[in-house]
């Protein structure tokens, strides 16, 4: 639990404005805690606040140590860079460990459906993250979805099979599809298709005329 948690220091923050720019010059990212007392605007070493997301993402608590004290927070909202990738700011939630929150769950494919392993086509997943309610401590990034429980093209996998623990509650509707098998052939008889169709142009010269229709002479004769 609490000894498990990821710690980073962390200092206050005076500097606000467009003069942040000057601290992640020096490689310090500016970032503000909300949420159980009032909000306070810290700053942090770049290079450790990344090795820190990178482990704890949003779903995982951190402790931030600040100003003689430790804040128990989830990573909120992450903005970054967008050609480097740097990080820029970070808005981090403080948490009551005896309350349940929200957080997203992303999905993760496993196994493969007979289908699949037969080449009939793929397995696919409808969504790629639910909403889930627990206390903090409970809060997981991830719910595997095993397709190798699809038996046909019928089979769906919905919100209310996926596996989660206990104290962990999914609120998406249960009745949502989550993943299922797709043929591949029809998709590929199509474009053979199109390919065959493709420069072919009917003209009157491409046409054969099997018979002519006869004349009012030609009938007068016979």
């Amino acid at each position: 639990m609490s000894s498990d948690r990821l710690t980073i220091d962390a200092e206050p923050r005076t500097v606000i404005g467009k003069k942040v720019k000057k601290l992640r010059r020096e490689g310090v990212v500016p970032a503000v805690i909300y949420g159980i007392n009032d909000p306070i605007t810290i700053q942090m070493d770049r290079i450790l606040l990344r090795r820190v997301l990178r482990r704890a993402g949003t779903t995982n608590l951190i402790n931030i140590s600040v100003d003689g004290g430790v804040r128990t927070v989830l990573a909120r909202d992450i903005q970054q860079h967008l050609t480097r990738g740097d990080v820029l700011h970070v808005d981090f939630q403080e948490v009551d460990l005896k309350v349940k929150i929200t957080a997203e769950a992303s999905l993760i494919l496993v196994g493969r459906s007979q289908m699949t392993e037969d080449a009939l086509g793929s397995d696919v997943l409808a969504l790629t993250s639910v909403e889930i309610e627990a206390l903090p401590d409970d809060l997981i990034a991830e719910i595997e979805v095993d397709v190798s429980q699809l038996e046909s093209a019928d089979d769906t996998i919905l919100v209310s099979d996926l596996p989660v623990p206990d104290g962990v509650a999914i609120l998406n509707d249960p009745e949502t599809a989550v993943a299922r098998f797709e043929y591949a052939r029809l998709e590929e008889e199509e474009e053979e298709e199109e390919e065959l169709l493709e420069g072919f142009e009917v003209t009157a010269d491409s046409v054969e005329i099997i018979e002519k229709g006869k004349t009012d002479e030609e009938e007068e004769e016979l």
